[in-house]
């Protein structure tokens, strides 16, 4: 389906620099422009390519102001970034949407389905769960006993979500992510075995997050654990049992939590941090890729490092760090030439 600038623009409320009757039909990066493609630039490291890209439109940030001539149409917008993630999602709601119940799913006849959804080849929903209107549950789902799924919630190929859990409204989740398998709870004995300490607790996931393939979140011991609205997890995530993320939090890949600790609002992680439990962590925070965070933490702290401290604190002493070799080699000749001076005494 082809598209003109004007009205992209139209839908994007933005105003056109250059041809309004343009017209495109994909999307490209900026740096591979291709002829009736549609690319943006956001991120100034990338200006270069927009005197050379072959794209027909791109999306900029008003303030945008080009040092040479673009042989592209412009639609300037508040925020591109923005913009190209509103064509993508209206790209995405304008494909065929899958529906109806495949005669290979498994629904028990005490689970209640709403209406216009899709469940996919061998899709098992056991027995009391509850299943709004719009799902969208594909091939080899497992939805267990007594689980809550609310109206438009989307789930991929192969997400297991354990008995008793409860997901909200428009959630998205995605392939291998396993919901509510048990905590990691054991008690050690006297013969340094370990008797397992049943998890009896659930997870509960409120509206609008999206959770990556392949995350782990664990149920309770007792009582829940809780991803708070509009919470984005990406792949291979672990959240420990009794854990609680607060509002609109983003963690990217391999972050791992410990259980029971409490995280605030409107954070984000990036890869590899690394939380030990029991921890009460603040509102705003932003912490660096590789961290390890062994305290609570304040609202608005910006950390790097294992431990994990200020982040300008951790950048002067990285800057130490590579220079330890050289110090190391100088404190040695000093100890050298001290030597030296005491033996000529």
């Amino acid at each position: 389906m082809k598209f003109k600038a004007q009205m992209i623009a139209s839908f994007l409320k933005g105003e056109i620099d250059g041809n309004p009757e343009v017209e495109v039909e994909n999307i490209s990066k900026i740096e591979d422009g291709k002829p009736g493609t549609l690319t943006f630039l956001a991120n100034p490291k990338y200006e270069k390519y927009i005197y050379e890209t072959q794209a027909s439109i791109v999306l900029v940030n008003n303030s945008f102001k080009p040092e040479k001539p673009v042989s592209a149409t412009l639609v300037r917008v508040e925020n591109a970034y923005e913009a190209f993630a509103s064509l993508l999602e209206l790209y995405q709601q304008s494909k065929p949407q899958k529906t109806g119940i495949h005669n290979l799913a498994s629904i028990r006849e005490d689970a209640m389905v709403g209406e216009n959804v899709y469940i996919g080849d061998f899709a098992v929903i056991d027995s009391k769960a509850r299943i709004g209107n719009n799902v969208k549950i594909y091939p080899q789902v497992y939805i267990g006993e007594g689980v809550e799924i609310g109206e438009g919630t989307l789930l991929y190929s192969g997400v297991k979500v354990y008995e008793g859990c409860k997901i909200g409204k428009n959630c998205i989740i995605h392939s291998g992510t396993v919901i509510g398998a048990d905590g990691f709870g054991f008690a050690p004995q006297a013969d340094k075995t370990y008797k397992k300490i049943p998890q009896i607790g659930i997870v509960i996931i409120e509206d609008n997050v999206e959770i990556g393939a392949n995350c782990c979140i664990d149920r309770a011991t007792m009582g829940a654990t809780i991803i708070h609205t509009g919470v984005k997890l990406d792949n291979l995530i672990q959240i420990a049992h009794n854990v609680e993320v607060g509002e609109n939090t983003a963690m990217a890949a391999q972050t791992g939590i410990a259980g029971s600790t409490k995280v605030g609002k409107n954070n984000m992680f990036s890869g590899q941090v690394a939380i030990v439990g029991h921890l009460n962590i603040g509102n705003d925070i932003k912490v660096g890729g590789q961290s390890g965070i062994m305290r609570d933490l304040k609202d608005g702290e910006v950390l790097q490092g294992s431990p994990a401290i200020n982040f300008k604190d951790f950048w002067k002493s990285s800057a130490i760090f590579n220079k330890l070799p050289d110090l190391r080699y100088q404190v040695m000749q000093h100890e050298r030439d001290i030597k030296e001076l005491k033996e000529k005494k």
